[in-house]
């Protein structure tokens, strides 16, 4: 399974949706996450989590961060243009958005996610919707 720095942040702010996020993760696990959702994270807790806390949050996921490969950087810049922000698509997606599309598009692996935006893809949920 792939994982979207949606989903992380649900389960480290302790949303509605983090016992079966969690859960889901360790259902399936070991799941990557793009090495720039990576970043993206780090971003968006950076005020209340360390780096070393983010890098144990993941270890107990069981969520290993990837590089990013050539293929995985076009299928984004693709994704961007198909349903980035600013191309009519409903979906919004932003940069870390389309890295963990492209991650999950080149491996044929769903993807975990909380939030609308990539229902408007043609990507895989890892959660069927009402799950």
């Amino acid at each position: 399974m792939i994982v979207d720095t949606s989903a992380v942040v649900a389960i480290a702010k302790r949303e509605g949706t983090a016992a079966q996020l969690r859960d889901a993760l360790l259902r399936r696990a070991p799941s990557l996450m793009s090495a720039v959702a990576f970043v993206e994270l780090s971003i968006v807790l950076r005020a209340q989590w360390t780096g070393p806390e983010i890098d144990g949050l993941l270890e107990a996921l069981d969520v290993t961060p990837v590089p990013v490969t050539v293929d995985q950087a076009r299928l984004a810049a693709q994704a961007y243009r198909d349903y980035g922000k600013g191309s009519g698509s409903k979906a919004r997606l932003n940069l870390g958005d389309t890295f963990s599309y492209a991650l999950a598009k080149d491996t044929g692996r769903p993807l975990l996610y909380v939030g609308n935006d990539f229902a408007h893809t043609d990507v895989t949920p890892a959660l069927a919707r009402g799950d």
